[in-house]
């Protein structure tokens, strides 16, 4: 008969099954908490990883792109800022800025060439900054994960806006804008160092923003004539610098 083990050689035994137990439960808990492979996701499988389970990734989706934003925890876990993102796709949002009832939307219906830019930006800045992870089954994918015509249509006029965006921004660069300041006690001020101050229509606004907005530009006397310029209410015609 063999003789029984010693307790030294039980001691051991039982330090090597804990050690075993121990790193079986770390394994599992990586397990939960590592980022999932990239796959299709359903809205109710995307709303479980809102961050209110300590054991399960957060992450958020944007145009159907699914991310873990895990490593921002203290921005997308509960009481964070952009918490209401998290387990969903809330696209609207990230422009409109509306974090309750139908804003938390993925419908960018009514949004401008330049709005709609805006959110396909937002998705570059998850694409180089998180862990893609896959795509949500929905209005911008289908069941078999490929883009759908709203995504097309999306990414179309995102484009579209990203080129009337350029444009203006070239056009306005070949006539110099107003200085300007502004505080507290003496308000604000718009003055020119060379040429007289004026208001300007921007009107490729409209076809960005549906809206039309103005800028201050300094005109030459010669150019003071030219159609769409407005003098600033209360400043001389030939004044340099405007109170606003």
């Amino acid at each position: 008969m063999a003789p029984p083990p010693s307790l030294k050689a039980i001691s051991s035994l039982l330090l090597a099954l804990g050690f075993l137990s121990a790193m079986v439960a770390l394994l599992y808990q990586y397990s939960l908490t590592r980022s999932p492979k990239p796959r299709l996701w359903t809205a109710d499988e995307l709303a479980l990883y809102n961050g209110t389970d300590e054991g399960l990734p957060i992450l958020l989706s944007i145009l159907g792109s699914v991310f873990d934003v895990t490593k921002g925890k203290s921005h997308y876990g509960p009481g964070g800022g952009y918490h209401q993102f998290s387990g969903r796709d809330a696209s609207r949002a990230f422009i409109s800025g509306n974090f309750t009832g139908d804003g938390l939307t993925d419908s960018l219906q009514g949004l401008s060439s330049e709005q709609v830019n805006s959110v396909v930006n937002w998705r570059k800045f998850y694409t180089e900054r998180y862990i893609y992870v896959g795509e949500l089954v929905g209005r911008y994918y289908d069941q078999e994960g490929n883009p759908t015509k709203y995504l097309k249509g999306v990414e179309t006029k995102a484009k579209r806006g990203s080129q009337l965006l350029e444009k203006q921004k070239d056009e306005e660069s070949k006539i110099p804008g107003c200085n300007s300041r502004w505080s507290q006690s003496e308000g604000g001020k718009v003055w020119c160092d060379e040429g007289y101050p004026r208001l300007m229509r921007r009107p490729g606004d409209i076809a960005l923003t549906g809206q039309i907005s103005q800028r201050c530009v300094c005109m030459k006397e010669e150019e003071l004539t030219k159609p769409g310029l407005e003098v600033y209410k209360g400043c001389d015609y030939l004044s340099t610098s405007c109170v606003v």
